[in-house]
């Protein structure tokens, strides 16, 4: 049960995209876990817990991304990182 794996698919509904302030808050999250987390836009993957990696998929408003995680608290690290997209990161609208 050590190495649970989890999968979830979200949208990205800010206007400006997964940038910074959303890595950010993205990469922060996961960080506070123990599971490795990538979340995937097309053919691009990154890992989730660097800001430029995150960055570098580009993902604009309307992207689906999927969303992995491997280990021991792999469901809780998706559904808070579901959660964050379904309540716009914390952020103001932009």
């Amino acid at each position: 049960m050590f190495d649970n794996t989890a999968t979830r698919q979200v949208v990205v509904q800010r206007s400006a995209g997964l940038h910074a302030r959303p890595a950010l808050v993205v990469a922060q999250t996961v960080q506070r876990f123990r599971s490795q987390v990538t979340i995937q836009s097309g053919q691009d993957q990154a890992d989730a817990g660097s800001v430029l990696q995150l960055l570098s998929l580009g993902a604009g408003k309307g992207r689906q991304l999927s969303l992995t995680a491997h280990g021991p608290d792999a469901e809780q690290v998706l559904e808070e990182i579901v959660q964050l997209f379904a309540n716009d990161f914390g952020l103001e609208k932009s």
